[in-house]
């Protein structure tokens, strides 16, 4: 397995995710466009279109915060060269950061020290699942720091069920505003423990827009709260207006009786997503 080519494609992965939306998400902006009558909302999704195109066409980031680096591995339990992928998740990272460029967002909580490079102390973010099989996918997900401060960790009293769930995610979208730069993904993780609520929503998020959950009982939530979602009146970059939501995507786990954890995780209009796939022969192939 080559270490450098494994690299390369990452590199190039990293460059697309912050260079581009998936096209999923700019069908979805662009329907958002054709559905608002005021002008102040027309305004924001012209600039976000406009953003989206300049990023097609000289390959920049679509946002001068191209996030954290933050990745979800899955990894086939029979693929043999799994610490040749940490070292090269690394070593793509700092390459992109001079390349793409990125803009350096390792900053240490202590010296406030940053590292120039976008790595650190456990960052570039990995997440790691072992899966059936020989092969490796790598999500690229680089996390804007603006959507991710309107992450919100609530551990719900059980008897408040599903009705507490809803009331808890629509509150927190009208309280974010245009905070998140809406219109948002919002990822909502159910169950598990605290740490586990937050990443079931970042997972979430991996989801394309409009696609569903393959559950119907938890489809059928998603669509609900996104109706009422954009119900609200935020609208785009919080002017107010018909689209505050593109989607909204719920996952879920088992919990303790006394206790439920509900996580909600935006992701901001520049939805960043990117894949890498590795098969056990050597094949790597970015996927958009």
């Amino acid at each position: 397995m080559n270490q450098s080519e494994i690299e390369d494609n990452l590199v190039e992965a990293i460059r697309e995710a912050v260079t581009s939306v998936t096209g999923e998400t700019e069908e979805a902006l662009r329907s958002a466009k054709e559905v608002e009558e005021k002008e102040g909302p027309q305004v924001q999704l012209d600039a976000i279109l406009e953003n989206i195109e300049v990023g097609k066409d000289e390959k920049r980031p679509i946002c001068q915060d191209t996030g954290t680096q933050t990745f979800f591995i899955e990894a086939g339990e029979d693929f043999q060269s799994l610490g040749i992928v940490r070292k090269a998740i690394d070593n793509a990272v700092k390459k992109a950061t001079e390349s793409v460029p990125l803009r350096p967002n390792a900053v240490d909580p202590i010296s406030d020290a940053n590292s120039d490079d976008n790595t650190g102390r456990f960052i570039p973010a990995l997440h790691w699942d072992i899966v059936e099989g020989d092969e490796v996918t790598i999500h690229v997900m680089p996390k804007g720091g603006g959507s991710e401060n309107m992450s919100k960790l609530e551990m719900m009293t059980p008897g408040r069920g599903i009705k507490g769930v809803k009331e808890i995610v629509l509150e927190h979208i009208a309280e974010m505003e245009g905070k998140a730069c809406a219109p948002t993904i919002v990822a909502v993780g159910l169950g598990g423990g605290s740490d586990l609520a937050l990443e079931l929503a970042k997972k979430a998020l991996q989801r394309e827009v409009g696609e569903r959950h393959p559950e119907e009982r938890i489809a059928d939530l998603e669509e609900e709260l996104m109706e009422k979602a954009n119900q609200l009146g935020v609208g785009p970059m919080g002017v107010g207006g018909e689209t505050t939501v593109l989607d909204v995507k719920i996952e879920y786990a088992h919990r303790h009786p006394a206790s439920f954890p509900v996580a909600v995780v935006p992701q901001c209009w520049a939805n960043r997503q990117s894949k890498v796939k590795i098969t056990s022969d050597g094949n790597i192939e970015v996927i958009k």
